[in-house]
């Protein structure tokens, strides 16, 4: 289980933030040559991103380049200086399976050309548009390149003449169907970034809604929201405890040879399993329990 708690955006054309590598704390790091960089800066942004993803320690973070969409004069040159170098590309205004493919079939070529393996690029699409929404499971299964589908609120909400407020309901219909089509899929879900990095408590519980609707993570614009994110995506010791008794019970009742466990009088089915086993996996790969 790779954790994508975080993805934390770095601006592609700003050297001083390039250049610090891995912030703590993000389980991913997304260098930007999109939103973040102006028309006349494109050039100038990738060649900083290529010297980074060149020079610069990124650690145990999964490094990846949020290239322009591929309907751009951007798009295919992003891919094919920088891709090879990173974990993977995010790519903005996913809408439909031929979006990916279009991407899968460049990186291709790229990987080739620089002699690696066919499929060690990654994919993250972002659905960010009504269009990519309605087309979520179609996107999420179009590429085995496919790690994570994310989600982009602002350009959405944008979209669809919605106001994105505190208590998400522009937001819900779109998160719920993006969680679905990702674990549809067999892939992780990246719920969207929250803009005021100085409202901890809007971030936290926006994040924490995120978690119980099933995503796996959530992006960051701003190195405060990483512990903050991940305090909301990680198990906390009650959860694993109970998640470890659930288990206990389960191992002893296989022991003595009965088909059913139980636990404070509660039968345990299938997918309270499931769930057990999803916590202690979590909580193993965040470096809260040993490895078995």
């Amino acid at each position: 289980m790779r954790l994508r708690r975080t993805r934390m955006y770095a601006p592609g054309n700003n050297p001083k933030v390039l250049a610090k590598g891995t912030t703590a704390g993000a389980d991913s790091v997304i260098l930007d040559l999109e939103d973040s960089v102006a028309p006349a800066q494109k050039d100038a942004a990738r060649i900083m991103v290529r010297y980074a993803l060149e020079h610069v320690h990124w650690g145990s973070a999964e490094v990846l380049v949020r290239v322009n969409p591929m309907n751009t004069e951007y798009g295919p040159e992003d891919i094919r200086a920088v891709a090879h170098l990173g974990d993977g590309v995010v790519v903005p205004k996913c809408e439909t399976k031929a979006d990916v493919l279009q991407v899968d079939a460049l990186l291709e070529e790229v990987e080739a050309e620089h002699g690696l393996p066919t499929g060690k690029v990654a994919i993250v699409p972002l659905i960010e548009t009504a269009k990519g929404v309605l087309n979520a499971y179609e996107v999420a299964i179009a590429s085995p390149r496919n790690v994570s589908l994310a989600f982009g609120a602002e350009d959405y909400t944008a979209d669809v003449g919605g106001l994105r407020t505190r208590d998400g309901v522009a937001m819900l219909y779109a998160r719920s169907k993006i969680v679905a089509a990702a674990k549809a899929a067999g892939i992780q879900a990246s719920d969207t970034v929250f803009g005021d990095f100085r409202d901890e408590e809007g971030l936290y519980n926006e994040a924490k809604q995120a978690a119980e609707m099933g995503f796996d993570g959530k992006g960051a614009i701003h190195p405060k929201q990483l512990p903050i994110i991940i305090d909301a995506f990680t198990p906390d010791d009650k959860a694993i405890e109970k998640s470890e008794k659930i288990m206990g019970a389960i191992k002893k009742a296989e022991e003595e040879g009965s088909g059913v466990a139980a636990l404070g009088g509660k039968m345990i089915d299938a997918p309270v399993r499931a769930r057990a086993e999803k916590v202690l996996a979590l909580a193993r790969a965040a470096g809260k329990l040993e490895e078995e």
